[in-house]
C-alpha cells in the first residue's frame, strides 16, 4: 500500500471515529434531556405535536398517547389547544385533521374512549406543518391575538426536549409533557431517529444554514440557506 492511500485511510478512520464519538455523546446528552425535562408550570394554551396516522385514518399508538395526555392534561386546566401536522404521502388525512377529531369527538370513528372531550371552538388546526418548526410557527401564527403567555407542548418523551429548545427559538415561554412510546425496537429507532435530528439542530444554530434531513432514512437530502 502506497503512503497517500494510507494516509487517506487512517484520516477516514479517524473521521469515522470522531463521528461515532459525537453520535454516542448527544445520545447520551438526548437520554439525559429526555429524564431531566423541568417540571410542567402554569400555561394559557396547549400545543399538540403530530404523528403518523394510519392508512384508517385513525392516530398511530403514539399520536394517541399524545392526544391521551393532552386530554388529561386539559380536563384539570381547560385552554385552547392547537393541533399540528400536515398529510404526509402515506396518510390518508393530514395528522392535525385526525387530532381534531379525535379531541372533539367529531368523528364517526374514534379511539379515543376516555370520555374527555374538548369543544370545537377551543381546538385549532395547523394542517400544513411538516416538521417541529413549522408546528412551533403555525401554531405561534394561530395564537396570535389570544392572551398567550406560556404554552404547553405535548408530544413524545424522546422529542420533547428539542421541541421546548425550538418553542423558545421561535419566542415561546414554553413547558411541556412527555407522553409515553413503545417499548423494544421502537425506542431504540425513536431515539436515533432523534439523535441525528438534534445534530441537524445544532449544526444550524452554530452554523446559521438549515439541513433538510430525512429523519427516517437518516440521510442529509438537501442544505439550503433558506427555512426548513
Amino acid at each position: 500500500m502506497s503512503k497517500p492511500l494510507r494516509i487517506i485511510l487512517i484520516v477516514l478512520l479517524c473521521a469515522v471515529i470522531l463521528a461515532a464519538l459525537i453520535y454516542v455523546t448527544m445520545l447520551g446528552v438526548l437520554i439525559w434531556k429526555v429524564h431531566h425535562v423541568p417540571q410542567s408550570g402554569d400555561y394559557d394554551a396547549i400545543i399538540i405535536l403530530g404523528s403518523q396516522v394510519k392508512r384508517d385514518g385513525t392516530p398511530n399508538v403514539q399520536l394517541q398517547w399524545r392526544l391521551d395526555k393532552a386530554l388529561e392534561i386539559w380536563a384539570e386546566h381547560p385552554v385552547p389547544v392547537v393541533v399540528c401536522g400536515a398529510q404526509g404521502s402515506d396518510e390518508p388525512r393530514p395528522e392535525a385533521d385526525v387530532m381534531f377529531d379525535y379531541l372533539t369527538g367529531d368523528s364517526l370513528r374514534t379511539d379515543n374512549q376516555s370520555g374527555i372531550f374538548i369543544p370545537a371552538d377551543m381546538v385549532l388546526v395547523d394542517p400544513t406543518s411538516f416538521n417541529t418548526r413549522q408546528n412551533l410557527q403555525n401554531a405561534s401564527a394561530l395564537l396570535e391575538g389570544r392572551d398567550v403567555h406560556t404554552v404547553l407542548i405535548v408530544t413524545s418523551d424522546y422529542h420533547l426536549p428539542r421541541a421546548l429548545a425550538l418553542a423558545e427559538d421561535e419566542g415561546f415561554t414554553a413547558t411541556g409533557v412527555g407522553s409515553p412510546i413503545k417499548g423494544g425496537w421502537n425506542t431504540v429507532r425513536n431515539y436515533a431517529r432523534e439523535t441525528v435530528a438534534w445534530l441537524k439542530y445544532l449544526a444550524e444554530k452554530v452554523f446559521g444554514f438549515r439541513l433538510v434531513v430525512d429523519a427516517a432514512q437518516l440521510t442529509v437530502r438537501d442544505m439550503t440557506v433558506e427555512g426548513q
